[in-house]
């Protein structure tokens, strides 16, 4: 290998035309798009699945309480183990909703 540094890079012959003759100069027309930041969605997400969470909950909470109160005997819910790498497997006991 060649010993000491490079004086300047090579480049294939006519990019560098190509480049400057697709630049514009001055400002574009038309409106402009700010996209979202990444933190603002991430956060968005958030709240939603902690809305999503919660009204689940307070349903369910809801529906066994109603049921306790109309049967004879007292309820027992049976949860089963949630496994967060098979979110999209139904699980026995668990609404398919």
């Amino acid at each position: 290998m060649a010993q000491g540094s490079h004086k300047f890079k090579a480049q294939r012959p006519g990019a560098s035309k190509k480049h400057q003759q697709n630049k514009h100069k001055g400002p574009k027309k038309g409106g402009r798009i700010i996209a979202p930041k990444k933190a603002q969605v991430v956060e968005q997400q958030k709240l939603k699945k902690g809305l999503e969470v919660a009204i689940r909950n307070k349903i369910e909470q809801e529906v066994t309480q109603r049921a306790s109160t109309s049967l004879h005997k007292p309820l027992s819910v049976v949860k089963g183990a949630e496994s967060k790498g098979k979110a999209g497997a139904a699980q026995p006991g668990s609404s398919s909703k």
